[in-house]
């Protein structure tokens, strides 16, 4: 299992010391290409979302190597599902059929990857993810520390009939914090915009906090929890969660007259 366009792309950098390897997991934001740069090895990936319809049943993954020495690429598919707290849930597939899946990219050189669907719609979108993985180079010299990626782009079959819808849901207080449930009605993946919850004393706002989101996929929901400050939740009296679906604005309310301190 493992975690997280504006484009979110998953990106798991291993550093390898002989047979030491630790892995940091980093969560990308930004549109494409996607450019990753350490110890000399500089390539760029894209597009950086994926996605597939009758239509349209194959594209073609652009890797270019800018650096100065030949990289090694892995490609790998997986069905790409979460659970309520954001948790990505991976299981290998054969839904997504690509060609090559390893290669090697000379230096200033690129090379494409035709990537397709071996699944028909249906009535909900389904999501993948591909990785791109980087391969220690085939002749290593010398000791140090060699820096290589691994990078999950998202891939998503369209369905029947396009449907975008969300609701905002289950709004409580528990412990000092805020819990609320953003739901996928519709048959599309969304990322919401500005999540924010805001604290009244009256109608004065004493408390506003900002939510990072992500990908809430078809047919999903996210559950947030907000642990509110001590030093203002005695005179709260009400809450407020506001989420920006596109053009829409998702409320919910929760009067709390005897304020939001934990007892």
């Amino acid at each position: 299992m493992q975690h997280y366009t504006r484009l979110p792309l998953l990106v798991v950098i291993k550093v390898l010391r002989y047979q030491v390897a630790a892995l940091v997991a980093a969560s990308i934001i930004g549109g494409g290409p996607w450019r990753f740069s350490a110890a000399a090895a500089t390539f760029t990936v894209e597009p950086t979302q994926i996605t597939l319809s009758g239509r349209t049943n194959s594209v073609l993954l652009t890797l270019r190597n800018e650096s100065t020495e030949p990289l090694r690429f892995e490609l790998s598919a997986f069905t790409w599902a979460q659970s309520p707290s954001g948790e990505m849930q991976l299981e290998p597939t054969e839904d997504v059929v690509f060609f090559p899946s390893l290669l090697t990219v000379g230096p200033g050189e690129s090379r494409r990857v035709r990537v397709g669907s071996a699944t028909s719609s249906e009535a909900r979108e389904k999501s993948y993810r591909i990785f791109v993985e980087e391969l220690p180079p085939a002749n290593r010299q010398g000791g140090g520390v060699r820096v290589l990626t691994k990078m999950g782009i998202p891939i998503f079959v369209a369905p029947s009939k396009a449907v975008a819808a969300a609701s905002l849901s289950s709004l409580d207080l528990q412990n000092g914090a805020v819990r609320f449930t953003l739901n996928n009605d519709g048959t599309v993946h969304f990322l919401p915009g500005d999540i924010r919850v805001k604290g009244f004393a009256g109608s004065a706002v004493t408390l506003e906090d900002q939510v990072n989101g992500w990908y809430v996929l078809a047919g999903g929901r996210r559950e947030f929890s907000v642990p509110l400050k001590a030093a203002q939740c005695s005179g709260i009296t009400s809450l407020l969660v506001e989420i920006q679906f596109g053009s829409d604005l998702l409320q919910e309310r929760l009067q709390t007259p005897n304020g939001v301190c934990p007892r």
